[in-house]
């Protein structure tokens, strides 16, 4: 944002206003296009979580997104808090206290925007996360999910991409290294971090209304 600033010699306050008011117009945009999907829903969905930070890796935050496996549309996603974990979680509890984990209700709000717009006999195919079997059979008991294993991350695609011959989940993998590529708070060893997770879902939903209507 400050070299935005510098580049069109304004303040950064304008700059930040501007990604609020173009976060706005971006959601609008998508609401539109979500609504566009209900006489023809999507009958396969790839869905997963993207980890990022809010200023520090002992507060991350998950970026839940779904695609239509053919078009690699975003159909949907969230920003979630979720407590630090591995080496930084006692740290992070000390330093920050306890974090709230908000990824469930992060997923159910994912889900509540598919209902609509996904056939009730749809494909769902994601990784072996243990959270995702609930949500699927919740929102779309009668619909097919597949569960893959998770592959190692290439150095292509900032690791989002796998080194597999074949990728069953390409199209939210190559989503979220598109993700990655394109917004520099999501690059990983990046010193362009999230100091609000508003500001993050804004800078989402811009990236999600340019990569739905001109990049596929």
């Amino acid at each position: 944002m400050r070299r935005s600033a510098k580049i069109l010699k304004v303040h950064r306050t304008t700059i930040a206003r501007k990604l609020r008011f173009l976060g706005l117009k971006a959601r609008k945009s998508h609401q539109k296009f979500q609504e566009s999907l209900r006489d023809k829903k999507v009958e396969h969905v790839q869905f997963d979580d993207l980890l990022t930070i809010e200023h520090t890796k002992c507060k991350p935050l998950s970026v839940s997104a779904a695609v239509d496996k053919q078009g690699r549309k975003i159909l949907a996603l969230c920003v979630s808090s979720m407590p630090a974990f591995g080496h930084l979680a006692a740290f992070s509890r000390k330093k920050y206290g306890k974090r709230e984990d908000l990824r469930l209700q992060g997923l159910d709000h994912l889900f509540s925007q598919l209902k609509g717009i996904v056939d009730k006999n749809a494909i769902f195919s994601t990784d072996d996360h243990k959270l995702y079997p609930q949500f699927v059979k919740k929102y779309f008991p009668e619909a097919e999910h597949l569960r893959y294993k998770g592959g190692r991350g290439c150095v292509a695609g900032q690791g989002e991409l796998k080194k597999l011959y074949f990728d069953p989940l390409f199209s939210i993998n190559h989503t979220f290294a598109m993700l990655r590529a394109n917004i520099n708070r999501l690059i990983r060893k990046s010193w362009c971090t999230t100091k609000d997770p508003e500001r993050l879902k804004d800078h989402l939903f811009i990236y999600l209304d340019y990569h739905n209507t001109q990049l596929v």
